[in-house]
């Protein structure tokens, strides 16, 4: 007999790390399952697509749609379009999507509209702001999957006051997080990153990481400016190390900004590659960031970690982990920056099944659902 085909999407930087170690476990000879990987093109930049493949051990995609940038509205209906004859070509069993791109909510809907069962993992995290384009991804892909595998158990809470039935909901812990710790051990020392990029020196030890990217902090003007010109009076304390995004750059240069950064102490890179972000996020003092995948990692990590938000779709990190949500507010910003100088921050816990083996549970779930019945409540 043969063993059920899986159709594993990815979109775009954020899903890699989440599709590496549930790709490894799905692969297993003992798995029960085939799988094969399509990569949407929604993330279109070759090498840094590249390095992350190569850097996370991901097999080459079997299928790549290329289909590129575009708004959301113009990315989402191309991925529909160029997804629906895959699966007519390859007549999957079912198909597992990852986090909140529009990759994820596209595939979901085609597979959906052809009655094929949906996978959805890193279900049910909810940050109130449907301002935010991956909130709409994140509720409309919960509500057309069949298995929700959560991170956090406030994840099966917000799922099930949004009526999704319990026995749908698997806790399996984070996937994000068995990435990391496979791959701690070969994260690049930040020391080697930074050699010979520059920056100036302080009178304390140590790096602040930065990472911004969000549209509510660099598409206007004003809060970009506000941003800046925050951070760049914090390195004065503690240098600043500032990966630039490619969005991000593109509003610096039309903000004018470029001169108040080079007057500050903060060193700014290219886009990063896994290992070197891990490497990066790991020697930092402080992680100061709009990111939700970094939210997490250095919850993982224990690094202190300032968000630049004003709400979280990954609560677990400031109850549990090492978090403080202070949005764009100067003041906010600078005091909870200040603290962690002052005390080192707060210490946090490894939440609940962040120990590297949440693909393992994915893949076992699995296993036994395809043929059979959903298998209810939590795995063990």
């Amino acid at each position: 007999m043969t063993e059920p085909l899986i159709l594993c999407v990815v979109g775009a930087r954020p899903n890699f790390m989440k599709i590496a170690p549930v790709m490894r476990a799905l692969q297993r000879p003992d798995s029960g399952v085939r799988t094969c990987l399509l990569h949407t093109g929604q993330h279109y930049d070759t090498d840094m697509k590249t390095s992350f493949f190569e850097q996370l051990q991901i097999p080459e995609p079997d299928v790549d749609l290329g289909v590129g940038s575009g708004s959301h509205a113009q990315q989402t209906a191309e991925i529909m379009l160029r997804f629906e004859p895959v699966l007519d070509r390859l007549s999957p069993a079912a198909v597992l999507v990852v986090g909140d791109v529009n990759s994820t909510i596209a595939c979901s809907l085609v597979a959906a509209k052809r009655s094929l069962p949906v996978f959805h993992v890193e279900a049910g995290l909810r940050s109130g702001d449907r301002s935010m384009p991956e909130e709409i991804n994140r509720i409309l892909t919960d509500q057309l999957s069949d298995l929700l595998f959560t991170t956090e158990r406030s994840a099966q809470e917000n799922l099930q006051r949004e009526g999704i039935a319990p026995e749908k909901i698997v806790f399996v812990g984070n996937v994000m997080i068995d990435t990391l710790r496979f791959n701690l051990d070969r994260a690049t020392p930040a020391a080697q990153i930074l050699r010979g990029a520059g920056g100036a020196g302080s009178a304390r030890p140590g790096f602040g990481l930065l990472t911004l990217h969000r549209p509510s902090n660099v598409d206007d003007p004003a809060t970009l400016k506000r941003l800046i010109r925050v951070l760049a009076e914090l390195s004065e304390d503690l240098p600043l190390v500032f990966p630039v995004h490619p969005r991000t750059r593109k509003q610096i240069d039309a903000a004018g900004l470029d001169d108040r950064l080079r007057a500050s102490r903060i060193t700014t890179l290219g886009p990063q590659a896994y290992l070197e972000m891990l490497g990066l996020m790991r020697d930092a003092t402080v992680v100061l960031t709009d990111s939700g995948g970094i939210q997490e990692e250095t919850t993982a990590l224990g690094i202190p970690c300032i968000t630049l938000r004003d709400n979280t779709e990954r609560p677990i990190t400031v109850s549990q982990g090492t978090n403080t949500v202070v949005g764009s507010d100067p003041a906010r910003i600078e005091a909870a920056f200040m603290d962690i100088l002052d005390t080192g921050g707060k210490a946090g816990q490894i939440p609940e099944y962040w120990d590297g083996r949440a693909a393992q549970r994915i893949a076992a779930v699995l296993a036994n659902w395809l043929p059979a019945q959903p298998q209810a409540g939590e795995y063990s």
